[in-house]
């Protein structure tokens, strides 16, 4: 397959530190150009990673006829404004999660052509740890699968970081509470249908710092999560089934070019003296994503996931939002 030509907007950390080096390392794409609206800092970026083009503005690299994907990882206001520059431009994009503030924000994607992809850039989906995560809940090795936890927190109070400018969109519920969300789809594959948050809000900031909430998804089945970016760097996921638990091992930021691990134990120990280590192929999920979205801009296989995906996830997201508000479940 020839090679997807990818622009990069922004010199944002999430892009030159692990998702750029990502795409640089698949097989079917190769980064060609990166703007920012400080010429200086897009060459520094170029020279630094190895780019042959750099722009001093995002329109600059949006009218690159080679350019053919486009890479968005702008704060979080930018998220649907850029793409639907670029989609307008004829480029694809691959846009960094939350896809948009709110389901309204979001839905103005739905209107773009078919010919033109758009993706929500959630990696985990593609990487081998979770697949075989997904795949132990489809086949039956965990029983029937009832429970999802997952915690996840950073410590991040620094005013001047736009995840702590509640106006752009900061915040933990839309930075990472997004994560647990999307993979309690992505094993129970189905949709929620209630939600209910508890939610402590920085004094100063505005921004959700510490969030709790519930995914009832029917059946008996449910999500729990927490989410801080105001306590000790830690992330877990347990996915709980009637005759085994399932724990990823590093579910989010899994280090790239390594191996994947999950723990499965069947509770006949305590503690996990009984768990049964197992390890996924060593990839790059960054490049996954990027040879799974390439793929799909070649024609090769269908979009595994599109805007209507992306909006979903806002739904439910504003109805955290509603919850925390009413002191209340509210449907999705």
């Amino acid at each position: 397959m020839t090679k997807t030509r990818w622009g990069i907007l922004s010199t944002a950390l999430i892009g030159t530190g692990k998702v750029i080096p990502g795409i640089q390392r698949s097989r079917t794409a190769e980064v060609t150009a990166i703007a920012s609206r400080d010429l200086g800092r897009a060459k520094a970026a170029a020279a630094e990673l190895g780019i042959p083009r750099a722009y001093g503005s995002y329109a600059e690299l949006l009218a690159d006829p080679d350019i053919e994907a486009v890479y968005n990882p702008l704060p979080n206001h930018l998220h649907v404004p850029l793409t639907l520059e670029a989609v307008a431009a004829g480029k694809h994009v691959l846009c960094e999660k939350p896809i948009g503030l709110d389901t309204a924000d979001a839905e103005r994607l739905l209107a773009l052509p078919q010919d033109r992809l758009v993706m929500e850039a959630f990696m985990v989906r593609f990487h081998p740890q979770w697949l075989a995560a997904r795949e132990a809940a489809r086949s039956g090795a965990l029983g029937e699968v009832r429970a999802i936890q997952c915690f996840f927190s950073y410590f991040n109070d620094d005013p001047q970081n736009i995840r702590n400018m509640a106006d752009i969109g900061g915040g933990g519920i839309l930075d990472i509470g997004c994560y647990p969300i999307v993979v309690a789809r992505f094993i129970f594959e189905a949709e929620p249908l209630r939600v209910v948050a508890l939610v402590d809000r920085d004094p100063v900031s505005g921004v959700d710092r510490l969030a709790t909430a519930i995914l009832d998804f029917g059946g008996g089945r449910r999500l729990d999560f927490t989410v801080s970016t105001q306590l000790t760097p830690f992330q877990r996921v347990e996915i709980v089934g009637t005759r085994k638990r399932l724990e990823v091992v590093i579910p989010f930021n899994a280090p790239q070019g390594e191996a994947g691990k999950t723990l499965a134990d069947d509770g006949s120990q305590l503690g996990d003296r009984s768990a049964v280590a197992s390890l996924t192929e060593p990839v790059d999920q960054y490049a996954e994503e990027a040879d799974a979205f390439s793929a799909a801009v070649r024609g090769e296989i269908a979009l595994p996931y599109g805007p209507a995906d992306a909006v979903q996830n806002m739904r439910i997201i504003d109805a955290l939002f509603r919850s925390e508000k009413s002191g209340a479940w509210e449907t999705v």
